[in-house]
């Protein structure tokens, strides 16, 4: 396996509805910027990988016909669809052909149109006979499995809000975000209209319209087209196929999280993720789940995540800053939502994240999130493995 780092990168501007871009014109936005910021033209790429949920946008086949804004006639391309991890999924498939020497150069795109879909929130992710009054989509699932955190947990509704406030004010940092809203307070993200106990407005992700690109290259070739390439020392996934019914405490066990970032750590020697990471960008959809992740990734002990929130141990400025993008909570083009936070991740050791830059960034953390329990775990590191 020869060692992979992500060279370049690429996004487009974010928002509710980009209705000046068909598909593939907002595909050809993020991808020119990432062949600009890596210096090459559109021949110098081998194969390429796209990320999208078709599904949200009701159309098939994506790839065979929005491929042709990430260039992709007349060359390898394949389409990843694994729910909210399909960005982070695109990734990985994309480290492994480099890696595995298929290609020197590889391209993997993210990008979504909920826009011209609108059924995200309409899917049924649950029994279609027996759950479907209670936990249809994202909101109502999220909302018994928040319930059943903050009672085993402590977690409060003010440490949520807090995550909020963070996420939307960094946000602000970051010209790509789609929601920006720099003087948020935690007042205003509790008195949000609620949707289902606990969950506020302001508590969800977004629906997006987005794209994002990462020029991936395999060894020496890497060397030469980036002064401080973002080195992939782990990649690591982890799918489950739960019953609704049978995941009780899903955010108080998130096993497949656990053990695809135990694995991770094992491969790119973290001992302690507080301390030997740098900066993080996790995928939320929801401002729970951000707390939950803290301890699911061994940023804390059990029950210490309201702790790290109240500390501002996640700020932009603290310890170990958590999605100084913004994060899903502010921009979720679902089938890019994982590329953006690789990219992100990427942009922070190349100490090109502007704004939103976490000091010096040697390790960084990415991690997605799909469906009910599915989790990717990348880790990358200024030093070659």
């Amino acid at each position: 396996m020869r060692p992979v780092a992500i060279v370049a990168t690429g996004q487009s501007d974010h928002a509710r509805a980009r209705d000046d871009v068909s598909q593939p014109e907002l595909v050809r936005e993020a991808v020119q910027r990432a062949l600009d910021d890596a210096g090459l033209r559109p021949r110098d790429v081998d194969a390429v990988v796209l990320a999208n949920m078709e599904l949200f946008e009701g159309r098939a086949l994506p790839e065979l016909w929005a491929g042709e804004g990430a260039f992709a006639a007349g060359r390898p391309c394949m389409k990843i669809a694994t729910g909210g991890t399909s960005g982070t999924s695109c990734c990985i498939a994309a480290f492994h052909q480099a890696a595995a020497g298929l290609f020197d150069v590889v391209l993997a795109v993210g990008f979504e149109k909920h826009s011209e879909g609108h059924t995200q929130t309409g899917m049924a992710l649950t029994d279609p006979y027996w759950d479907r009054a209670v936990a249809s989509g994202a909101v109502g699932n999220f909302a018994l499995s928040v319930s059943q955190y903050m009672a085993e947990r402590g977690v409060s509704e003010h440490q949520a809000a807090l995550v909020a406030v963070k996420a939307r004010r960094n946000a602000a940092r970051n010209p790509h975000a789609h929601l920006q809203m720099p003087e948020l307070t935690v007042e205003e993200v509790l008195a949000s209209k609620p949707l289902a106990h606990p969950l506020r407005m302001l508590d969800m992700c977004p629906q997006s319209d987005g794209a994002c690109a990462i020029v991936v290259a395999a060894g020496s070739r890497a060397r030469r087209l980036s002064q401080r390439p973002a080195w992939v020392s782990a990649a690591v996934t982890r799918h489950d196929q739960p019953y609704i019914g049978d995941i009780e405490r899903r955010l108080v066990t998130m096993r497949t999280l656990r053990d695809a970032a135990r694995e991770a750590y094992r491969q790119a020697g973290v001992a302690d993720p507080l301390e030997d990471f740098d900066v993080a960008e996790i995928y939320e959809p929801v401002t729970y789940a951000e707390l939950a992740w803290y301890e699911a990734l061994g940023f804390c002990e059990p029950g210490g995540a309201g702790r790290l929130i109240e500390e501002g141990v996640t700020q932009l400025d603290g310890r170990l800053p958590v999605n100084p993008s913004g994060g899903v909570l502010s921009t979720n083009p679902v089938g890019a939502s994982g590329v953006i936070r690789v990219a992100e991740a990427a942009l922070q050791i190349h100490g090109r994240a502007g704004a939103r830059q976490a000091g010096e960034v040697r390790r960084a953390l990415a991690t997605g999130y799909g469906v009910y329990a599915w989790a990717d775990v990348i880790v990358l590191d200024e030093r070659q493995p």
